[in-house]
Formats: structure tokens, sequence, C-alpha cells
């Protein structure tokens, strides 16, 4: 699948400089795979030494920016492992090759993203994706309530009535008001109200997220993303 003036990327990566033999062997195949499938403009992007949970990688950075320019028709990658970070990383990077019209090759997992294998493979990752989500934020949350079933005290212990000072701000009542109410400072109505916007605008993030996720899938041809539980 190459476009006209378009180049093929293929892409790999070590974590340690002493794996220089390990790069050879990845590129070497990379490479095969062009030859045998009669690819010849590609464009060789590596990282060395580079630890694949590191958010920003040189070679990985630059291939992702010629992707944003329309440069890139396909991008070629040894595994995923050498390629993403986590799930929802390799979700988020598919998700954007799709959009620019991108073809994505992993050799080791055999998955071609213009296959029909790797249409339900993209639906499969979204669900492990929201799923590592969940997982994590319930984690931190019987994490919280383990420490508290301890006597442990999470950050600083608070003195102010939330539920008092949040039903009085709904209400419609100045902040002079609230405090005196609820018998606190203002400050403490201040941080209540900034703990209120900064819960709304969370939630407000991970319902968008989720509705991009569920428009991907329609695109694909696929229901609602599974919902844990």
């Amino acid at each position: 699948m190459k476009l006209e003036g378009k180049r093929t990327a293929i892409y790999a990566r070590t974590s340690t400089l002493d794996q220089a033999t390990g790069l050879e062997s990845q590129v070497r195949v990379l490479r095969l795979y062009c030859e045998q499938n009669g690819i010849t403009n590609y464009e060789l992007f590596a990282d060395n030494g580079v630890s694949g949970t590191k958010a920003s990688r040189p070679a990985l950075d630059q291939m992702m920016a010629a992707v944003e320019r329309d440069e890139i028709s396909s991008v070629i990658v040894h595994s995923f492992s050498r390629f993403a970070r986590s799930t929802t990383h390799l979700l988020s990077a598919l998700t954007r090759f799709k959009q620019k019209n991108v073809q994505f090759v992993s050799l080791s997992e055999r998955i071609d993203t213009n296959s029909a294998v790797g249409v339900a493979i993209f639906s499969i990752l979204a669900a492990i994706a929201q799923l590592e989500r969940d997982l994590i934020a319930s984690r931190v949350k019987i994490g919280l309530e383990n420490a508290r079933a301890k006597g442990k005290i999470i950050g600083r212990r608070k003195e102010r009535d939330s539920e008092m000072i949040r039903k009085l701000i709904k209400a419609g009542l100045t902040y002079r008001a609230v405090s005196s109410l609820a018998k606190c400072s203002h400050g403490a109505v201040s941080a209540e109200v900034s703990l209120m916007k900064k819960e709304a605008a969370a939630e407000r993030k991970r319902l968008e997220e989720q509705a991009a996720a569920e428009k991907e899938l329609r695109n694909f041809g696929f229901g609602e993303t599974p919902k844990a539980g």
C-alpha cells in the first residue's frame, strides 16, 4: 500500500546501549520484509538504548512527526513491544494512523491493519485499554481505602464540611455566605470549588475519550466499546 510521494517507515528499538546486536537483528528483519514485498522507498527510524516506557523517544517522535506531515504511507515494526509503551499508547497510535490513512504492520504478531484480523485486533485493543484504565483506577481506590482502614490520613486532614459546601455552592450562594454557614474559611470554600471543577473536568474527559473510542470502533464496523463489569 504505497501512495504517490510517500514512503514507508520502519521502526526499531532496543532498551540498553549494549544491545547493538539486537537492534541490528531487528533492522535486518525489517529490511528483509521490505525486500520480499517490493518496498524500496523506505526510511529507518531507530532508537538505540531507549526504554520502551519513555513517553518521548527521538526516532519515534521524528517518525510520528513525518506521519503528521502526511509523508508516510505505512509503518512497519518488529513487534508491538518495540513500538508501544502500553496498550493505550498503541491504540492511540493506531487510531492516528487510521486517521492519516497509514497502514501499520507488526511482523512478530503478524498483524496488518489493512486486514480483517487487524481490524478485529483494533477492537480488542480498545477494550483492553479501557480495562487497563479501569484496573488502575480500581487499584488506586482500593489502596486508599486500605490505608484509611488502617487509620492513615491521606493528604491533609480536611476541616471543612465538603458535602455542605457543595450543596450551598450549587444553590448559588456566595463564598462569603457559604463560609459563614459551613463555619469554615473563605479559602476552604475556594479549595472545595476548585476540587469540584477538577472532578467535573476529569469526568468530561473520561466521557469524551469513551465517545471517541466508540466512534472509532463504529468506523471500523464494530459496536460500542465493551464496558467493564
